[in-house]
């Protein structure tokens, strides 16, 4: 992985926790492509903004989005003011590991285009595409975080990206490529 600059550095944090409690601009949601919820973060954040998200949802994009892509809906009964639906590849579906790669450094870079849109402050992200649809963890990570770095190198917004990890192995992946967790943040 490529050294990031201290000043992009100090605009990405990790933390382990629950993204649906935490208060920022905006959560991003591993989405599937119908945005109808689902298990895992995707179902997490459905369940805790409440079933307005979903009508939303159904309304807004009633055949759904592509992989890769990104959509913006209110956050409803989030703390957050926002969901950003990403789309990342689902890898057992494709198995190219490039064309997965690709697919999620887009779901990464459409959805923080979404928060510079909006000149949203704060964006916590969860491991796209890690669960259910299998791209291994160890390999997304730094994607998640180069492909983020790069956009914070030529976008002022968002203005802090905070990687939130549920589980230990995430959490010993970040801490490698970012240091300590961020102990200081309000959720």
């Amino acid at each position: 992985m490529k050294q990031i600059p201290e000043n992009l550095r100090k605009r990405m944090q990790w933390l382990r926790s629950d993204i649906t409690r935490l208060d920022v601009d905006a959560v991003v949601n591993a989405a599937n492509p119908s945005l109808r919820g689902g298990g895992g973060v995707d179902g997490a954040i459905h369940r805790a903004a409440g079933p307005e998200l979903l009508a939303y949802c159904t309304a807004r994009c009633p055949q759904g989005i592509d992989y890769g892509q990104a959509v913006l809906s209110p956050g409803f009964g989030l703390k957050a003011r926002y969901v950003i639906h990403a789309v990342g590849p689902d890898c057992r579906r494709f198995g190219d590991k490039e064309k997965c790669a690709g697919l999620l450094r887009s779901a990464y870079r459409n959805s923080l285009a979404l928060a510079a849109e909006k000149q949203m402050e704060s964006v916590a992200f969860p491991n796209i595409s890690t669960g259910i649809y299998g791209f291994p963890k160890a390999e997304a990570a730094p994607i998640a975080v180069e492909t983020v770095a790069e956009f914070l190198a030529q976008n002022p917004f968002p203005r802090r990206v905070i990687f939130a990890v549920f589980d230990a192995e995430n959490a010993r992946l970040y801490r490698e490529l970012l240091g300590e967790e961020t102990k200081d943040f309000d959720s």
